[in-house]
């Protein structure tokens, strides 16, 4: 899984100095169209203090119900896999840029407004949130703990505004929860890994309000002056710039049911549904769903008993997890046989080069049959030393040319090496796809070329196999409507990658 979640919220708050007579703390720039972090040292006069420090310090919010729709399903926030990555893009537009500095990110203890301001030159737009004040209910202020949203503490405590530390789980104790980047040139994006953060905050330990970022503490505070840092808006007209916490999970699903292989372990599936809906198998008068770890029982069967050929091997099966989170209607095995595991079959893998084999997916006590089929498992490919890579052909085959953001789109995968032997028959013949255990979607945006969802090796973008090729999900609200898109993909066989750009048609989002 990789989906993008676009800041519902954003804004920055200031007490620049206006004028050398008054600082800005009241204003609003909840509209404006970028982030600007700075530190002004000596800058301007005032009062009686002829060195003055300005700051601004940005607060960016995002909606994390998408991803509550699917804890306790098909996303395990505690696995390894689980990644959460807070990204802001620079701004650049040729104005002068700090090096060589600091951001820190903290979550936030308070809400915010975003406002409506947008004066960015005299801070003249008055509204919530700014430097002193968080957010307004009805007529009442709520003011920040310290200005700035700058009053930092343990979690849980009541009168802070950024969480500095807290305890997240028994036993790990009180762990620091803010995280840093250092920007050697000025002109990077921000790019930090918030899992820990948005994992707490989805299992309600961490209240849901954003993050504050801005200079580390001693910038802050020292004689230097850094302007400016500026990050694109939601408000930005360059959609993909605009902040964006993505989220990757692998849950691919891998079966092998054609393209098991001798001496080496694979996995097999089943489905289960009810009137086209995902659903446990049910078991018995009392119709008791078929759940849990060890539920099932594999029998393989090659060969035959009247001509003392037989060859039997017993699985236990379970429900199918993906992470700890059990997948409804989804059942697997997981398992190797040996080519040398009985006379008889060694005889037909020798004939045959594989063994073709009746897998019967049963209650444990063998009294209930749930599926019967049939499935080929094949010899390790060996040839003589080749480096040559095949020459693939990719190709999504349901694509449609509209989708709405409110889409979540299954897209199967085609593949065909061109140069596989071609048996011709006179009946009809289906072609089926070459099946890749190592395939990467990517998401471009087919105008400007801008990639929105990359290859994303450490599983967020890995293909499922299944008995008719390859697939992957793709929720259309992690891109942008308005925009025409292409999919690409990468292979990595025999120790090379393969990169396929513009396979199929492209679609859009409306």
């Amino acid at each position: 899984m990789y989906r993008i979640l676009t800041a519902s919220k954003d804004t920055y708050v200031t007490d620049k100095i206006i004028n050398s007579s008054f600082r800005a703390v009241d204003a609003n720039v909840g509209k404006a169209a970028t982030l600007d972090l700075f530190k002004l040292y000596a800058e301007s006069i005032s009062g009686s203090n002829a060195s003055p420090i300005e700051i601004s310090r940005a607060l960016v919010k995002f909606n994390l119900d998408p991803l509550r729709q699917l804890t306790g399903s098909s996303l395990d926030i505690g696995h390894s896999s689980f990644k959460c990555t807070l990204k802001l893009f620079d701004a650049y537009g040729g104005q002068t840029t700090p090096s060589n500095f600091k951001l820190i990110v903290f979550p936030l203890s308070r809400s915010f407004n975003e406002g409506v301001g947008l004066n960015v030159v005299d801070f003249s737009d008055l509204d919530s949130c700014n430097f002193l004040t968080s957010s307004v209910t009805g007529t009442t202020p709520a003011l920040w703990h310290h200005s700035g949203a700058n009053n930092q503490g343990l979690l849980g405590s009541s009168n802070i505004d950024i969480i500095s530390s807290g305890n997240l789980k028994d036993g790990d104790g009180v762990v620091n929860l803010w995280k840093a980047q250092t920007f050697a040139s000025g002109e990077e994006d921000l790019s930090i890994d918030v899992t820990a953060i948005v994992s707490a905050t989805l299992k309600n330990i961490i209240p849901d309000h954003g993050f504050r970022i801005s200079y580390s503490g001693s910038e802050e505070t020292d004689r230097v002056t850094r302007f400016v840092k500026r990050f694109s808006s939601t408000q930005s007209s360059n959609y993909a710039k605009r902040p964006r916490l993505i989220v990757t999970y692998n849950d691919a699903i891998q079966d092998h049911h054609q393209i098991f292989l001798f001496n080496v372990s694979g996995s097999l599936f089943i489905n289960n549904d009810h009137r086209g809906v995902p659903a446990n198998m049910l078991s018995g008068s009392a119709l008791t769903q078929i759940t849990g770890s060890n539920s099932l029982l594999l029998e393989l069967r090659s060969g035959s008993n009247d001509k003392k050929t037989l060859f039997q091997k017993f699985i236990t099966a379970s429900q199918h997890k993906v992470g700890n989170n059990y997948i409804t209607g989804t059942y697997s095995a997981s398992f190797a046989i040996s080519q040398w595991a009985s006379g008889t079959l060694t005889k037909e893998i020798r004939n045959a080069s594989s063994a073709t084999f009746t897998e019967i997916w049963s209650s444990l006590d063998r009294s209930v049959g749930y599926l019967t089929s049939s499935f080929i498992i094949k010899t390790v490919n060996r040839t003589s030393f080749n480096n040559q890579t095949p020459r693939l052909i990719a190709n999504v085959t349901n694509m449609q040319a509209e989708y709405t953001p409110t889409d979540k789109v299954r897209f199967r995968v085609f593949v065909e090496d061109v140069d596989r032997p071609v048996r011709y028959k006179k009946i009809p013949l289906v072609t089926p796809s070459q099946i890749f255990t190592l395939m990467y979607y990517r998401i471009r945006d087919a105008d400007s070329n801008d990639i929105i969802i990359p290859f994303d090796k450490s599983g967020g973008t890995l293909c499922s196999t299944d008995s008719d090729g390859m697939y992957f999900d793709l929720y259309m609200s992690s891109l942008f409507p308005g925009r025409l898109y292409t999919i690409d993909f990468l292979i990595k066989d025999h120790g090379f990658d393969q990169i396929f750009t513009d396979v199929a048609a492209k679609f859009r989002v409306i």
